[in-house]
């Protein structure tokens, strides 16, 4: 049967000559710049670290590709691009991808299918993927080179809509859909991932979001027994059982608090000259802030809301957060504090959005959560290859997918050797001068 992406096809003509084209080129790869990965990868020992708490009970005499192999391919795959596991069906031929690997691109075994890999997918239990939780929670801690005297985790969940059956889907009726609510826990300031967490599309009870923050801080503590942790997030994180536990074991925090007629009432008197001067002064908006000592039924004491103050043309619009911080103005705890979760989101859209964690399209929960652990993999690649870059240039702070375009989607043919392999990278690349310096900047010291 003849291979249809053999076949020539044509473009229109240029100065009255035929263009035909081929993808018969050889051995040329669309993702030259994979091997910058393979250096961030092979810095953060990632494939490697996930590998060794998953059993691997195969015949070692038999095995064509080692367990680390088959998720460095994956996860490689993930980050330039490709989310979908049967993608590997032609990119087990790339050979960048294959040298990326640890591969020689010509006389190299080609790397798994997508069999391979989706058979891995489902194979952890729930204790293996309790332990593949544990290794990001360690690399997170790894990242630091000395314990850090405070952070603050953000905790949010973001809508991931189903296509299927999939176990643990619900119907929410916010987002009118089919969904799951995936769990994120990101160290904000560094950008770093903590925890992504699957779970059924409801809004999480104060319990189950206790159970979770007790395991996570836990596993920091490891770590970093003197390390002062806040736990930072919206309304619905802010249950009694979270706070009363916060309390009990020494965690601040700062939730978002939905208002309410007795919390309106305990800042009329701030509200009131917001609204008043604003009035006054024939401005079309004057903000303030205040704060107030206040007990909801639920909770076990008094605690310190703030309050956001806004009057507007429109009328008053007040926002509360309820925190264990003592210290700071209500300016400064819901302007500064709260109010920086909002990167927060844009993290989520990183993971979710450009790096696709939402293609948790597997029937098994299990197997979409060994998932979002391939995709919070790639993530960390990504994150690493983007620090590499030198603060003042242009993509320093850019998103993954631009980075995506400019530093991995390089074409490049590939050349073995007897004695050494050749990438050679188109010679009008732009960023030339920046894929050397990061080249060199994550070059490992040792052999």
């Amino acid at each position: 049967m003849t291979d249809d992406n053999l076949l020539p096809f044509c473009f229109p003509v240029v100065h009255r000559k035929k263009i035909t084209a081929a993808f018969d080129g050889g051995r040329i790869s669309s993702d030259g710049g994979v091997m910058l990965l393979a250096q961030a990868e092979r810095r953060l020992g990632i494939a490697d670290q996930l590998a060794r708490v998953i059993p691997d009970e195969r015949d070692a005499s038999r095995v064509v590709h080692r367990l680390p192999d088959i998720l460095r391919a994956r996860i490689f795959a993930i980050a330039c691009g490709y989310e979908d596991a049967d993608d590997l069906d032609r990119l087990r031929f790339d050979p960048a991808l294959k040298l990326a690997c640890g591969r020689l691109p010509d006389t190299g075994r080609d790397l798994c299918s997508q069999p391979t890999v989706s058979r891995w997918e489902n194979a952890p239990s729930l204790r293996d993927l309790i332990r593949l939780m544990g290794v990001m929670v360690d690399l997170y801690c790894a990242s630091y080179t000395v314990s850090p005297a405070a952070v603050t985790l953000d905790i949010d969940d973001t809508v991931d809509v189903v296509h299927g059956h999939q176990q643990l889907s619900l119907f929410n009726a916010h987002y009118d859909e089919r969904c799951f609510l995936p769990i994120h826990v990101y160290d904000t300031a560094t950008s770093r991932p903590v925890a992504v967490l699957l779970r059924p599309g409801k809004t999480p009870s104060g319990i189950e979001i206790r159970g979770h923050l007790r395991r996570l801080v836990r596993r920091i503590r490891k770590h970093w027994p003197a390390t002062r942790i806040t736990i930072r997030g919206d309304g619905h994180y802010g249950r009694p059982e979270v706070m009363e536990w916060c309390d009990e074991n020494g965690i601040d925090f700062i939730f978002g608090l939905p208002g309410n007629a007795v919390l309106d009432r305990l800042v009329e008197e701030t509200a009131d000259d917001i609204r008043t001067r604003r009035a006054l002064d024939q401005k079309p908006c004057l903000r303030g802030f205040a704060e107030t000592s206040y007990q909801a039924k639920s909770w076990n004491t008094d605690r310190r809301a703030c309050a956001r103050i806004e009057a507007t043309t429109q009328g008053l619009d007040i926002r509360f957060v309820v925190t264990s911080i003592e210290t700071g103005s209500a300016e400064h705890i819901y302007g500064t504090l709260y109010c920086a979760r909002g990167q927060a989101e844009n993290l989520i859209k990183l993971h979710k959005a450009q790096l696709a964690s939402d293609r948790t399209s597997c029937r098994s929960p299990l197997a979409n959560q060994m998932r979002l652990i391939l995709h919070t993999a790639a993530y960390w690649l990504m994150l690493t290859l983007r620090d590499a870059i030198p603060k003042a240039h242009a993509l320093a702070t850019a998103e993954f997918n631009t980075i995506r375009l400019r530093l991995l989607k390089l074409g490049a043919r590939v050349v073995e050797m007897t004695s050494r392999v050749r990438l050679a990278f188109a010679a009008a690349c732009p960023d030339a001068t920046l894929i050397r310096h990061i080249a060199a900047a994550l070059m490992p010291a040792g052999p």
